[in-house]
């Protein structure tokens, strides 16, 4: 379906008269697209500068972590999952073995939402750590076969193939041996699957892969919370109700999560820093740089790159578009107040999703530039 014709049915007229502007950037007045133009090359100025120091104290942190690492001793988080995901396989309660495991590598548990919610260690208990990291090379191969479908009538055929290219390489953090224990990456792809196999007459698709992910993660949550939005917005109540019943299904989990982790906690274990950091927007730069193909680049240079995206998305238009580019903006915005340095990977649950605007980058600065100078039509 084309940008002007996906109008979501009983959609009021905001939505209504986003849909119908197809392309927005095309239709921008001159002297705001020459202030958008402007904002834009100061803001990738700006993330060469913002992303640097950020980037550097990460690196530092890691080198002395490393330092003082004993030898032949795994640490870090991944290493802490694994041997979790040991102890659960072999027949231990989920909480007594995190909570043990976490107390042992100094890891806090409180609050409770330090300790990981269970799902996905009883994932791999089930079908191995292995076995995981196999299910999200199938998730990476849904998203490839989703996007190729819904992009067919947004995009050209060349931004279309440029999109699963990205998305492909999006998601080949799935090739690690210890893929299948990565919280945030099991996420991401089950959201990037969400967002691309939504259909205002075939929802529920998208929502079960969006139950997917918050069963693993909470931070999926501000996804499903814009989704409740939009289908509030557009008056699709029976689409509400079903979102909202997922969010009412996740708080009752994570309730007896909580329970479960203070069942659990002794007076001596070690409490979180907290998640106010207020690390700014270079923090997410930072991470989409550092958890994509752009890593291969210097800071100073994929820190602007990695703006590009969400210009292709806000680009794109439509609800497809808007949706995506206010989730993306949502998570990095929640990425720049709460999260410290070492929590970088939280962005990994916009991807492989937010890397496919990049094919759409070239595409939205030409309709910018073009209206800049005057050289569109301004009739939608």
């Amino acid at each position: 379906m084309s940008p002007h014709s996906a109008r979501l049915p009983g959609g009021v007229a905001l939505l209504d008269r986003w849909e119908a502007l197809g392309r927005p950037f095309r239709v921008l007045p001159r002297g705001a697209a020459r202030v958008i133009l402007v904002v834009l090359a100061a803001l990738m100025v700006w993330s060469a500068i913002a992303a640097a120091p950020v980037d550097q104290a990460e690196r530092q942190r890691i080198t002395a972590k490393a330092v003082h690492t004993q030898p032949g001793k795994a640490k870090g988080d991944l290493a802490l999952y694994s041997r979790i995901a040991a102890r659960v396989s072999a027949g231990e309660g989920y909480y007594p073995a995190a909570m043990d495991e976490q107390r042992a590598s100094n890891y806090p548990t409180r609050p409770f939402v330090a300790v990981r919610q269970p799902s996905l260690a009883w994932l791999q208990a089930l079908i191995g750590v292995g076995g995981v990291r196999f299910a999200e090379m199938g998730l990476v191969i849904a998203c490839l076969w989703a996007a190729n479908l819904r992009l067919a009538a947004l995009v050209s055929t060349p931004e279309r193939l440029a999109a699963l290219v990205l998305l492909a390489l999006g998601g080949a953090a799935v090739i690690v041996p210890l893929a299948g224990l990565i919280h945030e990456l099991w996420a991401g792809l089950w959201l990037t699957l969400a967002l691309l196999v939504y259909r205002p007459d075939r929802w529920w698709p998208a929502l079960f892969a969006a139950a997917m992910a918050l069963a693993v993660r909470e931070l999926a949550v501000p996804f499903v919370l814009l989704w409740l939005v939009f289908a509030v917005v557009a008056r699709r109540w029976r689409e509400a109700a079903g979102v909202a019943g997922v969010l009412a299904v996740f708080a009752v989990g994570m309730a007896l999560h909580y329970m479960a982790v203070e069942a659990g906690r002794l007076p001596g274990d070690p409490a979180s820093q907290g998640w106010n950091a207020f690390a700014g927007f270079g923090l997410p730069l930072m991470a989409v740089s550092r958890l994509t193909g752009l890593a291969l680049l210097p800071m100073a240079l994929a820190a602007p790159l990695a703006i590009l995206p969400q210009v292709g998305w806000v680009g794109l238009g439509g609800r497809f578009g808007l949706f995506a580019a206010l989730w993306f903006a949502g998570l990095f915005t929640m990425v720049a107040l709460f999260a410290r340095p070492e929590n970088f990977y939280w962005a990994q649950l916009v991807l492989p999703a937010y890397g496919i605007g990049l094919a759409f980058a070239p595409r939205s600065l030409f309709d910018l530039w073009q209206s800049a100078a005057g050289r569109v039509s301004r009739q939608t």
